[in-house]
């Protein structure tokens, strides 16, 4: 019975409970108001469903004339003309254009406190147009959308196992001196946070400054409500991003799926990694985990610096000098090649959609090869008309996919995506030893990005995302074995076949995915 009553009136089950009692209400309301009520224009008594047809035809008018995407406008567009009153409240409670209202001072300040970190000379501009020749646009895109600039002075190291990765932390945060920032999107009690959350509370003790941010959506069944607070007690400075409250709101579709660490300004991680056992294959409940990341020595952790605190500071809502955080000392780094790391989100912070913009680039200008790991398949026009381009014009495309889902219904949707790709040519593959978790492609031998965003809706539209641009960097080399190596244990799927009744499913599910 205790354990009935601890399931029953745990955190996560009254989350449950509170939002399928909106939802609810979110139906049940609009009828009542529609059927039983009228609204009154001079004397004249017009049912409320009417008023509501009227202005779910004045939002749709609007919907075809945004920027938003044309998957999006059609499933809105459905929403809005089979349900106008249930389709409006809707709209105007999920389609947010804006930032929280408890976030939108600080938004602009840090935007501001930015900006003087953020120019670019002439001279400097120069210099990376001769350098980088044909690829110099798709840095300066990066530039032109987010402000973050790109730099040479800078070493990347290729971890290729979610082990590896894992052990180079762990020696790094040993070292740290001045402080460290780490922003995960999942934090769960095990080996792996324990031994790391040993390391934060030594450091803490020893004076370093320590910084955690993890998303509270992301880790509602992981960690406890207090959680933060715990961590608070013992010195290390911690922030939910968007603190989660079961309410209906836009609020909660933009969560911070960002994985990355920061010691001492001079030394970063980028990956897919999350904090949990099951990342380094402690635990194995998809067979083999197959994850990989990039440490940053050198200038370019700046951009990771500015990322960092320009979310923690609006979770936060304090401000502070950012210059605090960059190294005192500039350091000559043995390295090659351009290295540019760069952050993504909703349209309220970027005003564009950086990360799929990114993808597109290097798809579009790819010659020789693409080759891409991705857990999740789910994309739009966009994206699978260049990725079909790129192939009918003889880039040899490749594409590995998980072969054991971590989530059934999104390896189904994940499927479903192969046929018109396989019809114009692009190869598809599956990871046959368990679940690739790793987000990143390398093209041309000149030209890679690893990071957090997968090739979904919610990673190219909703979530705020970072990721690593290079060119010729040393590490590509690596990363081109990896995937080699990675090519052999895969099984190819250019003889598979979606039942019929899957591919119905899917087809109608697939309408309503820019809204999930």
């Amino acid at each position: 019975m205790r354990k009935f009553f601890k399931i029953i009136f745990n955190r996560s089950t009254l989350v449950i409970i509170a939002i399928l009692l909106q939802l609810g209400l979110s139906f049940i309301l609009p009828y009542v108001i529609a059927h039983y009520y009228e609204i009154s224009f001079s004397r004249v008594f017009v049912p409320v469903d009417v008023v509501f047809t009227i202005i779910a035809i004045i939002v749709l008018i609007r919907l075809i004339n945004s920027d938003m995407t044309i998957e999006g406008q059609l499933t809105w567009s459905i929403v809005l003309l089979i349900f106008p009153v249930f389709g409006v409240i809707i709209y105007f409670i999920f389609v947010r254009k804006r930032p929280p209202r408890r976030h939108k001072k600080y938004y602009k300040k840090v935007k501001k406190e930015i900006e003087q970190y953020q120019v670019k000379y002439k001279e400097e501009d120069n210099y990376l147009k001769s350098q980088l020749g044909e690829y110099y646009g798709q840095f300066e895109y990066i530039y032109s959308a987010t402000g973050l600039k790109t730099y040479e002075n800078t070493e990347v190291k290729y971890l290729k196992l979610g082990e590896i990765f894992f052990e180079e932390l762990l020696n790094e945060l040993n070292k740290a001196e001045r402080y460290i920032f780490m922003e995960y999107f999942v934090i769960e009690r095990g080996e792996m946070w324990n031994k790391i959350l040993a390391v934060l509370r030594k450091k803490v003790k020893a004076g370093v400054e320590v910084r955690v941010m993890y998303d509270d959506l992301g880790t509602i069944y992981k960690l406890p409500n207090n959680y933060a607070k715990q961590l608070n007690k013992m010195g290390i400075k911690c922030v939910k991003f968007n603190s989660f409250v079961p309410i209906m709101s836009a609020v909660h579709n933009n969560r911070d799926h960002r994985k990355m660490t920061i010691i001492d300004g001079k030394i970063g991680f980028i990956s897919g990694l999350n904090i949990a056992d099951e990342y380094i294959n402690l635990v194995s409940p998809y067979g083999h985990w197959k994850d990989t990341g990039v440490k940053i020595v050198g200038d370019a952790v700046k951009n990771m610096i500015l990322m960092f605190l320009q979310l923690y500071e609006v979770q936060n809502q304090k401000f502070e000098d950012f210059s605090l955080y960059f190294p005192k000392e500039v350091t000559t780094i043995k390295h090659s090649g351009f290295v540019c790391p760069y952050g993504d989100g909703p349209k309220y912070v970027y005003n564009d959609n950086v990360a799929e913009n990114v993808y597109l680039n290097m798809i579009n200008q790819a010659k020789n090869y693409i080759w891409i790991t991705t857990p999740y398949l789910i994309i739009d026009n966009k994206l699978r008309n260049a990725l079909c381009r790129a192939s009918r014009r003889g880039v040899d495309v490749r594409i590995i996919t998980p072969h054991i889902p971590d989530k059934k219904f999104i390896f189904a949707l994940t499927r479903s995506n192969y046929k018109p790709l396989k019809e114009a040519g692009v190869k598809i593959y599956e990871y046959v030893k368990g679940f690739i978790h790793a987000k990143q492609v390398l093209c041309d031998d000149n030209i890679a990005v690893v990071g957090t965003i997968n090739f979904d809706y919610r990673s190219l539209l909703h979530h705020f995302e970072c990721g690593v641009l290079m060119y010729k960097t040393d590490c590509l080399k690596s990363m081109k074995a990896d995937f080699e190596h990675l090519f052999t244990l895969t099984i190819d799927m250019k003889n598979y076949s979606q039942n019929p009744f899957m591919r119905l499913m899917c087809a109608i599910i697939k309408l309503f995915t820019p809204l999930l």
